[in-house]
């Protein structure tokens, strides 16, 4: 392990990354090259006094370090636009950056990205349970996830990282569509008698962010890193990481913890997909195979069959995916509907 202190900031220098005890604005400008990140994940600050977030909360703040380093409301907009610029310049062409929101900044959050070339990919809804107890109006219980990309290069989503295409549950349904669908219900980390932060998010969450958009070895950076939970998790499945926590107790404290992980760690726990692969994939199509598959759709129409199951039950016959048979039909059968 490597420290330097100098300019204000710490830097410990780890075998799976780097990190910076200081402020994440003038600590990218002065130490992340351009277009050097790979994935990029972070919860920013509230913007809502959540250095008091406990009364809302009823939570006991005995375990929770000192520390958290709020953004006065005012000045909001302009953090936003400041840091989410820097954010844009350390990604690579073609990365992503996943950011955790509230709805009260969001509107601040989603101006400054429109002030880059970023472009927008998902917006995501991450419902959780428990939300604040309210009287007077509906409870909130979900935060939003900005998923957006850096033009310029192919975007990382590994499809089958978590399910394979043609896995199902009892019902019939796929796995690997409701995984992908942008309504994610993950619960909260709740620690009692456990040090933590103000605000961590689950492991749950930040493993289907990674495992999507980043590959093994890739760099992951956290603009915020607080209880450093973006950074383990990308360890753990074995990526890099790197960020910037402007707290010195919470960096004290959590990276120690950092320097103990074991890179890889947390792969033996993640599910393994079935991917079945198709014989014929890549291959080019054959005048036979393309006479089977015209003929085929149109009797299969004809009989009153749905495109849906067409495609699947061409799909299995000829040892191709689904993208394939429906580029081909598009191709070779007048967009598939006659």
């Amino acid at each position: 392990m490597k420290k330097k202190t100098g300019s204000g900031v710490r830097c410990v220098t780890l075998p799976d990354g780097t990190f910076y005890n200081g402020d994440c604005i003038s600590g990218a400008a002065r130490y992340m090259r351009n277009d050097s990140v790979d994935l990029i994940i972070t919860d920013p600050p509230y913007g809502i006094n959540g250095d008091t977030l406990h009364k809302h909360y009823n939570r006991n703040e005995k375990f929770v370090i000192d520390g958290y380093v709020e953004v006065p409301q005012e000045d909001y907009g302009d953090f936003s636009r400041k840091w989410i610029r820097e954010a844009e310049r350390v990604l690579k062409p073609g990365g992503s950056i996943y950011i955790i929101s509230g709805y009260t900044n969001l509107y601040h959050i989603l101006a400054a990205l429109r002030m880059t070339n970023l472009t927008e990919v998902n917006h995501i809804i991450w419902k959780y349970p428990f939300g604040v107890f309210t009287r007077r109006k509906f409870v909130s219980s979900h935060y939003h996830i900005l998923f957006y990309e850096k033009p310029g290069g192919r975007r990382t989503f590994n499809l089958e990282s978590r399910y394979g295409l043609n896995e199902k549950n009892d019902e019939g349904r796929s796995l690997n569509n409701t995984d992908r669908e942008d309504v994610w219900q993950i619960n909260r980390e709740y620690k009692p008698g456990q040090v933590k932060n103000k605000n961590e998010l689950p492991p749950e969450l930040l493993t289907r962010m990674i495992q999507y958009s980043s590959n093994e070895g890739e760099l992951v950076c956290d603009f915020f890193l607080g209880g450093f939970s973006t950074a383990r998790v990308a360890i753990g499945l074995n990526r890099r990481a790197t960020g910037f926590e402007i707290s010195t107790a919470i960096f004290g404290t959590r990276i120690k913890e950092i320097e103990a992980l074991e890179p890889g760690s947390l792969i033996p726990a993640v599910r393994e997909p079935e991917i079945q692969p198709k014989k014929n994939q890549r291959k080019a199509w054959t005048e036979k195979d393309i006479r089977y598959l015209t003929r085929e759709f149109r009797k299969r129409r004809a009989r009153g069959e749905t495109k849906k199951a067409i495609i699947a039950a061409l799909g299995d016959a000829l040892g191709r995916g689904r993208w394939a048979i429906e580029k081909a039909l598009k191709k070779y059968a007048n967009n598939g509907e006659q």
